[in-house]
């Protein structure tokens, strides 16, 4: 099966290529690029940020997640639009027609898809570490419990019996493949649920935050489910005597990064020897950042995973840095994020890689298993009714988390490009139907639970949902 046109992203820690990048160390700018390659590199930077921003406000303005319009601009420049009408103007804006033009834009690119997709992961680990709350705790236990454990765990029994080394990437491992699958069902997208409930003004009802604080643990079992299924996916590459070894690696590092590494920076914070914290807070989220970035290389362990605990970590004292942190938020959704996301639709090439069946079935069986699990989750917890459906659908938008999952999951070698061009479409799909239906309850006068009145329409900023693409 052919993997979907792109630009030549740098792979994956864990990927099955084996060949590096290697950069050349570069003295001064105009010792090694020209006027023209530097002039081409500004051009694809404008078209890039500014298609994604204006379909992410056309998007918007039509009430759907911004996310989805930034990807549909990946799309539009892509093969499966521009590549086609005029596939030379397609390639024109990611190379300059020269094979010096072509790397260089080849590593520009590589460069800009890394960091939105760390900074992505950053935010979401600050914002995370925000959401854990006291209240309901019985209901949001039975929520993720049934939620999340119920549909991971009926993935893993039935997608065996289909036929899934259809949809292996070239790391051929099963296992891997089958665990992903398991998490592209259970997952729930904390950025897009929290934009649709900012969008709808409800974010700071009791709605909101029970279905928020179940997507907050859902993300962190299920991340640390992808970190082991990327670690697998090396058993390929790895003698076997070492597969054990990089496990148990990865499952520390998970832990010890949600569990001890918050309480040391802490410390670190407020030390006063830590000079670059007060004087640059976003310098030295950036630093944080790259610090554990390092460790995880150092380690073997996945970059994706390191950047989220670096976010878990400093929000451990987000008083401290809520500045900086919203500082850093609106500059990476403002430049790399958007650019990760059309990247990401910029690699789906539906001509090549689409299937309507594959399409329908995961479409059809993911969101069957979670809206019937999240529904028992929702009855045990004491709903009734509409409140048990509004639940159920509003878990069921798997938004920019389902899309960093088939981003690391095609980059691993773990899927091929169907079950990538599947995962992408699973989570804008369900992501589309999760704002429309609660858009039409909100429009219908209906309240979200049935033992609240109308719901209210004043914002109220209980949450900072900046990081919500």
């Amino acid at each position: 099966m052919p993997r979907p046109v792109s630009p030549k992203i740098p792979p994956a820690r864990g990927s099955a290529s084996t060949t590096p990048l290697i950069l050349v160390p570069c003295p001064g700018v105009s010792a090694c690029m020209s006027n023209e390659e530097i002039g081409s590199i500004v051009v694809l930077l404008l078209i890039l940020i500014a298609t994604a921003h204006f379909f992410g406000s056309l998007f918007s303005r039509l009430r759907q997640p911004k996310v989805i319009g930034e990807i549909v601009a990946g799309v539009v420049l892509g093969p499966t639009l521009l590549g086609r009408i005029a596939p030379s103007f397609s390639a024109a804006i990611f190379s300059d027609g020269t094979t010096s033009g072509a790397h260089v834009h080849d590593v520009v690119l590589g460069f800009l898809y890394w960091m939105g997709l760390l900074l992505l992961m950053f935010i979401s680990g600050s914002e995370t570490r925000r959401l854990f709350g006291r209240d309901d705790r019985r209901q949001v236990a039975w929520l993720a419990s049934m939620g999340t454990v119920l549909p991971f765990v009926m993935a893993l029994l039935v997608v065996p019996l289909f036929p899934v080394q259809k949809l292996m990437g070239i790391a051929n491992q099963r296992n891997s493949l089958i665990l992903v699958i398991g998490i592209a069902v259970a997952v729930t997208s904390i950025p897009v649920i929290s934009r649709i409930f900012y969008d709808l003004k409800i974010l700071h009802t009791r709605f909101a935050r029970l279905v928020l604080g179940v997507a907050v643990l859902e993300d962190i079992v299920l991340w640390a489910v992808l970190a082991m299924a990327t670690a697998l996916a090396k058993s390929s590459v790895l003698p076997k005597n070492e597969i054990f070894r990089h496990l148990a690696v990865t499952f520390i590092f998970f832990v010890v990064g949600l569990a001890l590494a918050p309480r040391l920076l802490r410390r670190l914070h407020q030390a006063r020897w830590n000079v670059l914290a007060a004087a640059s807070p976003i310098g030295y989220l950036v630093a944080v950042l790259f610090a554990y970035a390092t460790v995880a290389a150092m380690l073997d362990v996945s970059l994706v995973f390191a950047a989220f605990l670096a976010g878990y970590g400093v929000a451990s004292d987000r008083e401290l840095f809520a500045d900086a942190l919203d500082s850093l938020g609106r500059f990476s959704f403002s430049v790399f994020i958007p650019v990760y996301f059309v990247i990401v639709g910029y690699r789906l090439d539906l001509w090549k890689t689409f299937s309507i069946t594959v399409l329908g079935i995961f479409l059809v069986g993911a969101c069957a298993i979670k809206l019937l699990s999240v529904g028992l989750g929702a009855r045990l917890a004491g709903f009734r009714g509409l409140d048990i459906l509004n639940l159920a659908i509003a878990t069921n938008a798997r938004g920019g988390p389902g899309i960093v999952l088939a981003s690391v999951a095609y980059d691993a070698g773990i899927v091929n490009a169907t079950a990538y061009t599947t995962l992408v479409l699973l989570a804008v799909l369900t992501s589309q139907a999760a704002g429309a239906w609660l858009e039409y309850v909100l429009r219908k006068g209906w309240p979200l639970f049935s033992s609240d009145s109308a719901p209210a329409v004043e914002r109220e900023p209980a949450i900072d949902v900046r990081a919500a693409a």
